[in-house]
């Protein structure tokens, strides 16, 4: 990690250091939780545009080709569809696998500076392939990779056929994984884009994008980025979020500009001075979320969102549920029939919860399939 002394741009110093975990401001649930809602653009409905809003949170959850269209209807003010069909179109969006060996849509800036600095764990997830990769140069491997799908886009099917003719011992499905942890490979059009269906096939980022990659930045940078868009947060919880270790030499050359609290459980939160921490009693409007969605998934500790009592709720497996915030926090759970909205709540319900929860339903629906008609169900109460 590189260490820096000088300072970032932007921000302010936050004070001085002190004994940071001992004496610093407590932040509890309900103040995070609307740190985070205000960060993630949940809180109010921005009036950013889709690209800015993609750079804002650093990428959007992409494994489902819907899920970032469902995230950003929640968060932003005006927003169609085709918007970020039009970015994904225009190759200044991409989809590719970055942040937990996950796929998500990065700006196309982020797509080429964002993935070397998380290639550490992609090198990570490559071990577990090893048995199926003996006798494999895997510079050699990312070489032919790189010419077959620079020449046309491939479909998985069709670079563990190529691999597999190059390297007929080794484990086909092994050289595949192998060619996407070593290459920033990017799904290609109309692959994501709004209701257009599509195979997936694969390019590298550099070509699609039609310019190079650099080395591996600084992860200073991120660090404040990651803070402005999921602050305030430990470091294990930027390292839940990047599937990457060893943060904390980031977090410490940044320290004299950044302010630090503590968690409920004590932990240390590092924060950005001017980033917004709305008073605990600040109004959550209800909001519908994607199967996937950063919200949930980017910190060690989830209770700034998910209640004890939910923990575990919105998935089974490796099958995640599209969800429902209320108040700011998991809620329960939503579905899309042929025919209706269905809601399936965690637990009891108000009146007005309810009536709000159906107007959030009614304009997300107007959002995404505009002219089509739905009706708004309540299920019974999901018990654990």
């Amino acid at each position: 990690m590189t260490k820096s002394s000088a300072k970032p741009s932007g921000v302010r110093p936050g004070g001085p250091r002190g004994d940071a975990t001992a004496t610093a401001p407590v932040l509890d649930v309900r103040a995070l939780n609307r740190a985070t809602l205000a960060r993630q653009l949940l809180l109010r409905r921005s009036a950013r545009s889709a690209r800015d809003a993609v750079g804002h949170l650093l990428g959007l959850h992409a494994q489902r080709t819907s899920d970032p269209y469902h995230a950003l209807a929640a968060r932003l003010e005006g927003f169609v569809p085709q918007q970020l069909s039009g970015l994904l179109a225009r190759r200044e969006v991409a989809r590719l696998v970055t942040l937990r060996s996950t796929l998500h849509a990065h700006t196309a800036d982020d797509c080429l500076s964002l993935r070397p600095l998380v290639q550490p764990a992609r090198d990570r997830e490559l071990g577990i392939f090893r048995e199926g990769l003996e006798g494999v140069d895997l510079d050699r491997l990312a070489s032919v990779a790189r010419e077959l799908v620079e020449a046309e886009p491939r479909t998985m099917a069709q670079l563990r056929q190529a691999l597999g003719a190059e390297w007929p011992a080794a484990d086909p499905r092994a050289l595949a994984v192998a060619a996407r942890c070593t290459l920033p490979l990017v799904q290609v059009t109309p692959r994501g884009l709004w209701q257009e269906s599509g195979q997936v096939a694969l390019t590298t980022a550099e070509h699609w994008l039609g310019r190079p990659a650099g080395a591996a930045p600084s992860p200073d940078p991120l660090v404040l980025r990651y803070l402005a868009a999921f602050g305030p947060a430990s470091v294990r919880d930027m390292q839940t979020w990047a599937g990457l270790t060893r943060l904390r030499p980031a977090f410490e050359s940044l320290r004299p500009w950044l302010l630090t609290f503590r968690g409920p459980d004590g932990v240390e939160l590092f924060d950005l001075p001017q980033a917004p921490r709305p008073d605990p009693a600040t109004p959550a409007p209800p909001r519908f979320l994607p199967e996937y969605d950063n919200l949930l998934l980017s910190y060690a500790d989830r209770s700034r969102v998910v209640p004890p009592a939910h923990r575990g709720r919105a998935r089974r497996g490796n099958q995640a549920y599209a969800t429902v915030l209320v108040d700011g926090f998991l809620a329960g759970l939503w579905r899309k029939d042929p025919d209706a909205l269905v809601i399936e709540p965690f637990g009891e319900l108000t009146k007005t919860q309810r009536t709000e929860l159906a107007a959030e339903g009614e304009r997300m629906l107007g959002v995404l399939h505009p002219g089509e008609s739905y009706d708004i169900r309540f299920g019974d109460v999901v018990r654990p």
